[in-house]
């Protein structure tokens, strides 16, 4: 039990950790399920893990520091082992206005990089930065549009967008 303790504590000096993510560790460590699942419960009991709270420091860092949107913070949050509805939870605190200032920050930022190249090619990469992000497909058109509107670009083909 002390080398299993020495293992998390380890692992949560580095980074905080999920219950699942200290739970894998163990199990490819050789403890058993018995072992993992007391050690996780005390460490549960004394606040050192903490799902839901690791799931809310999540959603800040990645939204801010990544800007990724919503769906994608909640698809990272599940891959970790978090709760389905405590990472539907903690992805709340990004509402649709700071969503759409994030997107429209990677887009102008996108647009700086991109130099010369054509509309078409222009669109369809930032398209593809947004979507690849979990950006909605009618905000990331909406906000690829707007954004081209502002650097002086023609943005006829954006105009038949489909809806947020």
């Amino acid at each position: 039990m002390q080398r299993a303790k020495a293992i998390c504590f380890d692992l949560l000096a580095a980074r905080p950790r999920t219950k699942d993510e200290l739970r894998q560790a163990l199990r490819r460590k050789g403890f058993d399920e018995d072992t993992r699942e007391t050690l996780l419960g005390k460490l549960d009991d004394a606040g050192l893990v903490d799902d839901a709270a690791f799931a809310e420091m999540w959603v800040r860092s990645r939204h801010t520091h990544q800007g990724l949107a919503r769906t994608a913070l909640v698809a990272e949050l599940r891959r970790k082992g978090v709760d389905g509805a405590v990472a539907a939870r903690a992805a709340e605190a990004v509402d649709r206005d700071a969503e759409e200032q994030r997107a429209r920050e990677l887009v102008r930022k996108r647009l700086r990089a991109l130099g010369g190249v054509d509309e078409q090619t222009a669109i369809r990469r930032l398209l593809g930065t947004l979507g690849r992000k979990g950006y909605p497909q009618g905000l990331a058109y909406r906000v690829v549009r707007d954004e081209l509107a502002a650097a002086g670009a023609d943005t006829t083909p954006l105009d038949d967008a489909p809806p947020d």
